[in-house]
């Protein structure tokens, strides 16, 4: 079974380096290559250790996904709908096209399939959609957005986006493209900020 998700303060006092090594292991050698032992000799922290919190491969890497800072995606508040969501989509874009992030992602989208990893990337996204809902929330305070509007389908619509263009068309996105996507989306919501 996977714990992946663990209380804040869980884990060994090393817990970001053996996330790192985690990570790292993966973008460079797959699910497949991505071993208990090889993450033990990377991070430095002795294999018990890493065993002691975590039952197998599958686990750690839930947590490292959850819980590493490279993935982090923090909910920003820059006092607009429009300037969190374009603060946001920079935030996703940059991960998605700089090293190490665009690697890890990619490695951890192809191995998805696999039925573990498959609820790991369920618990992922439901985790990143937690901490965003914030923005919608002061948005609603604020008057910006009606409170029947669904953030989940408008963190769908500008993720997808961004997805789209670089892991599936496989393109540079041009500048501008962020703010063009939020743009559009707020539009189509009757944004009036």
């Amino acid at each position: 079974m996977v714990n992946a998700a663990r209380r804040p303060g869980d884990g060994p006092r090393q817990a970001q380096a053996i996330f790192t090594a985690t990570l790292e292991l993966l973008a460079e050698r797959g699910y497949d290559g991505l071993t208990m032992e090889g993450v033990a000799a990377r991070s430095g922290v002795h294999k018990t250790t890493i065993y002691r919190w975590w039952t197998d491969k599958d686990a750690l890497l839930g947590a490292a996904l959850l819980n590493s800072a490279l993935l982090e995606l923090p909910a920003p508040d820059t006092g607009t709908l429009r300037g969190d969501l374009l603060a946001l989509t920079g935030h996703v874009l940059r991960l998605l096209t700089t090293e190490p992030s665009a690697s890890v992602i990619t490695a951890a989208l192809t191995a998805a399939g696999r039925p573990v990893l498959s609820r790991l990337a369920h618990e992922f996204f439901a985790d990143r959609l937690a901490g965003e809902l914030v923005i919608f929330d002061r948005a609603r305070q604020r008057g910006e957005i009606a409170a029947d509007i669904d953030p989940k389908l408008v963190v769908d619509l500008l993720a997808g986006a961004m997805w789209t263009r670089v892991l599936l068309r496989q393109e540079q996105p041009p500048p501008g493209f962020a703010a063009q996507a939020v743009d559009l989306v707020l539009t189509a919501l009757g944004w009036s900020g």
